[in-house]
């Protein structure tokens, strides 16, 4: 429902050359979550993936080419992170295990960084289009998931069938976004548990009890 989708030509089909792109890209991501896309530097990327500036303009045309490549990576990191209930968003206690590991993972990782997505948009929106089209899609992407879910838990009565799965979807997305950034700056998890818990409990208002006749 949620898979990788190629958004970016890919260069040298070898397995060795896929390899090194690979390398180049994680190493840029790595770099540029910590320094940013401008305070990164393309031999700061090199030194770290450990390829010179030949082999780097071999799989990119420039820095932008390699930024747009970082944007796909780092969508499909934060798409695998968000866990097996992702994917299946129809139940309450589905949507609880999912705030709990947004929470959790947050914890763990210090409150360190932010989202990756949300970072590159930032720096990339006013200056390269192409790129801010990509952080859209994969922003886009992203919350589907919490559409589908809302989406069928209408279909199957769990919610009214006033329930607007876009609006709600966006409301998630906004508390999540909202909640990493104040966690990033405040270094603490409790932003982003509020932020999650105020949208989940939006949606909760559509719930259907039994006794409208529907299902708890």
């Amino acid at each position: 429902m949620h898979g990788r989708s190629a958004r970016v030509s890919v260069r040298g089909t070898t397995s060795k050359g896929l390899a090194t792109r690979g390398r180049i890209v994680e190493a840029a991501a790595e770099l540029m979550l910590v320094g940013g896309v401008r305070g990164t530097t393309l031999d700061e990327i090199g030194t770290a993936a450990r390829v010179g500036r030949s082999q780097m303009y071999h799989y990119f045309d420039g820095k932008d080419a390699l930024v747009r490549a970082v944007i796909d990576r780092q969508t499909d990191a934060v798409i695998d992170n968000q866990g097996e209930d992702f994917a299946e968003l129809t139940t309450w206690e589905a949507w609880g295990r999912w705030r709990d590991r947004m929470v959790r993972g947050a914890d763990e990782g210090g409150c360190v960084g932010g989202c990756p997505l949300g970072s590159l948009g930032t720096e990339v929106a006013e200056r390269d289009a192409t790129a801010r089209e990509l952080v859209a899609a994969g922003f886009t992407r992203w919350e589907q998931g919490f559409r589908d879910g809302i989406a069928t838990m209408r279909d199957r009565g769990l919610v009214s069938a006033d329930a607007d799965p876009d609006a709600l979807a966006t409301a998630v997305m906004v508390a999540l976004q909202g909640g990493l950034l104040l966690a990033q700056v405040h270094r603490d998890p409790r932003p982003l548990a509020v932020g999650l818990d105020t949208a989940i409990a939006a949606l909760r208002r559509f719930a259907v009890t039994p006794e409208d006749g529907g299902i708890s």
